[in-house]
């Protein structure tokens, strides 16, 4: 993986706070990867934060405009024409579409049964659950994603330990996996 990596992050990876949080964060500087997206996995973002997480739509439409502002490149547009070739689930076309659109070469997805190998080949897409995902960054670079886990934790004003055990309701096996090279144990 390099740092030009381009990964298409669905909407089930960025709504989480604390994985969106460490997600975002590895694809700053120094980045690990290029994060995609499209206004589509947006506009379900914004709608998971105020329906399911109970978000006020201030804060959601602030993450939005934060998202936006920071990662201007991430914006696929124009994948529209390319959701009705697409034959994976329905309710992520639109998310294949954006990989196809982007060019990228992985999906980060909690969903994984929405993208079946079958859908993805043609596409030479790949998709992996944030946890695999997470550990392969950390096993391409520890230092980064430990840096990011602990500014994480500096900016919160609570032990890594802590920010990892968090980790564990979306990234059991990163969280798992990082807890136990580093020799931390959990909150």
């Amino acid at each position: 993986m390099r740092a030009d990596f381009k990964v298409v992050l669905d909407a089930c990876v960025l709504a989480p706070p604390a994985l969106c949080d460490l997600l975002l964060r590895l694809a700053e500087r120094p980045r690990l990867y290029s994060p995609r997206w499209g206004k589509d996995i947006l506009d379900e973002v914004h709608r998971t934060q105020v329906n399911r997480l109970g978000f006020p739509p201030e804060l959601a439409d602030y993450w939005r405009t934060e998202v936006e502002t920071h990662f201007p490149e991430a914006l696929i547009e124009n994948y529209a024409p390319l959701i009705d070739i697409c034959d994976n689930d329905e309710k992520d076309r639109h998310v294949l579409a954006t990989a196809i659109r982007a060019g990228a070469e992985l999906i980060v997805t909690s969903n994984l049964r929405h993208f079946p190998n079958s859908c993805l080949e043609n596409w030479d897409i790949h998709s992996r659950h944030p946890s695999e995902f997470l550990i392969n960054l950390y096993t391409m670079d520890s230092g980064i994603v430990v840096s990011k886990l602990v500014a994480i934790a500096e900016d919160r004003k609570v032990p890594p330990q802590r920010i990892l055990g968090k980790l564990t309701t979306t990234v059991p096996a990163f969280s798992k996996y990082n807890a136990e090279d580093l020799n931390w144990i959990l909150d």
